[in-house]
């Protein structure tokens, strides 16, 4: 239910106890002594920030003890999602047109969705929290990297290491058009995230209707979700399978800290640093993913790093998303491999004989009958939407993720 807008009342303008203005960027913040700011949070990063999990997922959840525990808070009594009545989201990137309104799900990725990201129980959980109204800004483009695409300004401009230079050499390449290239493109987005941000702060109005300016906000908290394109860029870190191998990044991380809170004029703003953890633990590697342990690990110990300076003590944590990974849905992939084989073969004389489609397609159903419980296929076909990359498409670790950040900023912040 929409509550009614409030009204100025000059007098009680003149009678307020304590009334603080900063103007910084074009933001304000003002509030009295008898009532909360509105709290504003900043949701930023790459392809796991707009989210992948598509909401046909979220049935599956019922199977999985640690997420089916999160349902009765995200689903309304019919099953559907829930709309949150006291949160209100700006996000840009996920889709080709900012996405406005209550919080609900379908401002994850807009391709071939409707899909949630960590923001939906993000604003559920730090509603619950808090309980009052609260206003999401959420900055999110898939394929980026801090090193090029969100470098701070104080990281000052990419340089290319010699391997780097090498490269272009051997493959004829022109330096200084690599060079003007890569410096069109550095900081791009992080101009496009801090505009943004400025821009919804202007007029909270535009995006959160019942927004009453006596009020006034608060930039409560900060959550970074990226790393890929990093992790796995080898041009840049050229030792990345070695200790220190990406001690650039960290430098990078703290200094993007720094200039977000120089740029939002907030010198202490919350900072949560959502550490990538596609895979799970890497202790728990198969054999097949051994290969990857060092330079997994190398990256996520770089990207917690910052959360470690003395500087950033008690304002800058970390969330180990590792922890959120469905290791059932890979025990189940590892059986599922036993007989892929013999699906393969089913599959390929389907194929390849339109005769036998319905018998062969009739085989490939009683294997899996044989070799999985109703409840174990519902697991494997139905939990997962996308790829490993995307933390699998799954509603059960994505909302665990949105939770986890909702946690880790508001201990951060009261």
């Amino acid at each position: 239910m929409t509550m009614p807008r409030k009204r100025s009342n000059p007098i009680r303008l003149f009678a307020l106890t304590a009334l603080w203005l900063i103007a910084a960027n074009g933001a304000q913040v003002a509030w009295g002594a008898d009532e909360k700011p509105l709290r504003v949070f900043i949701l930023a990063g790459q392809s796991n920030m707009q989210g992948h999990a598509h909401v046909r997922t979220i049935e599956a959840m019922r199977l999985n003890p640690t997420a089916a525990l999160l349902l009765p808070d995200i689903l309304n009594p019919d099953g559907t999602p829930r709309i949150c009545e006291q949160v209100w989201i700006s996000s840009i990137g996920s889709a080709e047109e900012e996405q406005t309104g209550r919080l609900t799900a379908g401002f994850g990725a807009k391709e071939r969705g409707p899909k949630i990201g960590p923001e939906f129980t993000f604003g559920i959980y730090a509603a619950q929290r808090l309980n009052e109204p609260i206003l999401i800004i959420k900055t999110a483009w898939g394929g980026k990297s801090l090193n090029t695409d969100f470098r701070p300004p104080g990281a000052g401009p990419y340089e290319f290491n010699e391997t780097q230079l090498e490269t272009f050499r051997t493959r004829n390449q022109d330096v200084l058009e690599m060079q003007a290239e890569q410096a069109q493109a550095t900081r791009h987005y992080y101009r496009l995230m801090t505009d943004h941000v400025k821009y919804v702060l202007a007029d909270i109005r535009r995006v959160y209707p019942d927004y009453n300016p006596e009020q006034g906000y608060k930039l409560a908290g900060f959550v970074w979700f990226q790393g890929w394109n990093d992790m796995v860029d080898r041009g840049t870190y050229p030792t990345r399978d070695r200790p220190g191998g990406y001690d650039q990044y960290s430098q990078v991380m703290a200094q993007f800290i720094r200039d977000v809170r120089k740029d939002l004029a907030a010198p202490q703003l919350p900072f949560v640093i959502g550490v990538l953890g596609v895979g799970g633990p890497t202790a728990e590697y198969g054999p097949a993913e051994q290969r990857y342990t060092a330079i997994h690990q190398n990256f996520r110990d770089a990207m917690a790093a910052p959360a470690t300076l003395p500087e950033f003590q008690g304002n800058v944590a970390t969330v180990l998303t590792e922890n959120y990974w469905d290791r059932e849905v890979v025990r189940l992939r590892e059986r599922e491999a036993t007989i892929k084989p013999q699906v393969d073969e089913l599959k390929k004389a389907i194929r390849d004989s339109q005769v036998r489609r319905e018998t062969d397609q009739a085989a490939i159903d009683k294997l899996y009958a044989e070799t999985f419980s109703q409840d174990d296929l519902e697991v494997l076909q139905q939990s997962t939407s996308n790829f490993d990359f995307h933390y699998m498409g799954s509603a059960g670790i994505m909302t665990q993720i949105g939770k986890g950040f909702a946690e880790a900023v508001l201990q951060l912040s009261e």
